[in-house]
């Protein structure tokens, strides 16, 4: 050992304790790799066994921050039980601690995003009663973004507690900078603002992911909702981002607030003379001709009369927006070729009364 020490040039002690920390080291990462292997191959037969690919993406996102996480523990732990120079040991264990906080972090991130998995493979948002989906994932959405930002929080804030100058001038600035911190609260303000109404829109769900709403007067759907700000899907491919504060304080329509469920109209003009009966048996045809409809409505009723036409309202449903839309265009259509063809007289016409004197 003497000998080693004067080739290296270093004191035998000190020699003595690298020798010894190197050896708990290998005896505990060879101990942290069994373990790892073991769990990673028990996963593997339990995913082959499963008809799901749950196991494999636990594999596949714990892996390599499990595996950094226990090299560290290899790392840390032989250090606590040697006896290193304090200043040597307390570098390296300061090293390793803020390692090991943001390793254990990245894990707890992880993990929530495998939970967010497991809730988003129960539910579908594309089956057309999906009300029920929609506030289960407009919720967790939000909750998951809430958890992992205090993760990260928390994360630095225990990484800042482990340097004592850094605490103690954090001490003394709050000590003497209470101005400060009014004029930054002040300033912040719609930034918390922004943040409270985002978890407000998680819990009281004004808003739902994929809703039909017309904001700005636009229609569209909600396509993300964010702790700050959402974003919706305008029916020409657009978006319009709007802050999180905007659904607590402004009115807006959201047509599918308890089901996507809706009633379209349809207004005809046309002359005195027609045929109403006509017109509503021909509807009713078209209606029951097409998928569009869901069954529930079909009225045809004049709302309005003027010195030229009559306005006749056709009033129809559907199971959502998109198809009532697409209803409504059909209808609009066929009546108008229906009336061409068997009432052309009864179209939309002016009447001039010449006297012959």
């Amino acid at each position: 050992m003497d000998r080693l020490a004067d080739f290296f040039n270093i004191d035998p002690s000190l020699l003595f304790d690298i020798l010894n920390f190197t050896g708990k080291f290998l005896a505990f990462q060879v101990a942290f790799f069994i373990l790892v292997f073991i769990t990673l191959r028990v996963f593997k037969k339990m995913n082959k066994k499963s008809e799901n690919d749950f196991y494999f993406r636990i594999q596949k996102n714990l892996k390599l921050p499990v595996i950094l996480l226990s090299t560290t523990l290899s790392l840390w732990l032989p250090l606590s039980l040697s006896s290193f120079p304090e200043t040597i040991s307390s570098i390296a264990s300061k090293a390793l601690s803020i390692l090991f906080i943001t390793l254990f972090s990245w894990i707890v991130i992880r993990f929530i995003q495998l939970v967010k998995f497991m809730v988003f493979r129960q539910y579908d948002i594309n089956q057309k009663d999906n009300l029920k989906a929609r506030k289960v994932l407009t919720q967790f959405k939000i909750i998951e973004r809430v958890m992992i930002t205090l993760t990260v929080i928390i994360a630095i804030s225990l990484i800042l507690m482990s340097f004592s100058g850094i605490k103690k001038i954090g001490v003394s600035l709050i000590a003497s900078a209470g101005v400060t911190g009014i004029i930054i609260g002040l300033a912040a303000q719609k930034i918390i603002g922004g943040f409270l109404a985002g978890i407000q829109i998680a819990i009281t769900q004004p808003i739902r992911l994929d809703d039909v709403v017309i904001v700005e007067n636009e229609w569209g759907r909600i396509e993300e909702i964010n702790l700050t700000y959402v974003v919706v899907k305008i029916w020409d491919e657009r978006r319009l981002v709007l802050p999180s504060t905007y659904f607590i304080e402004k009115p807006f329509q959201n047509w599918t607030r308890s089901n996507s469920r809706i009633l379209g109209t349809v207004f005809i003009y046309t002359d005195y003379n027609i045929d109403f009966d006509a017109i509503r048996n021909e509807t009713t045809r078209l209606l029951k001709e097409t998928p569009l409809w869901d069954g529930r409505v079909n009225v045809l009723q004049v709302t309005n009369t003027t010195e030229k036409t009559v306005e006749t309202r056709l009033l129809v449903s559907a199971t959502d927006s998109p198809t009532a839309w697409d209803l409504r265009v059909y209808l609009r259509e066929n009546i108008i070729k229906f009336i061409q063809q068997k009432f052309p007289d009864s179209l939309p016409k002016s009447r001039v009364l010449i006297k012959n004197d």
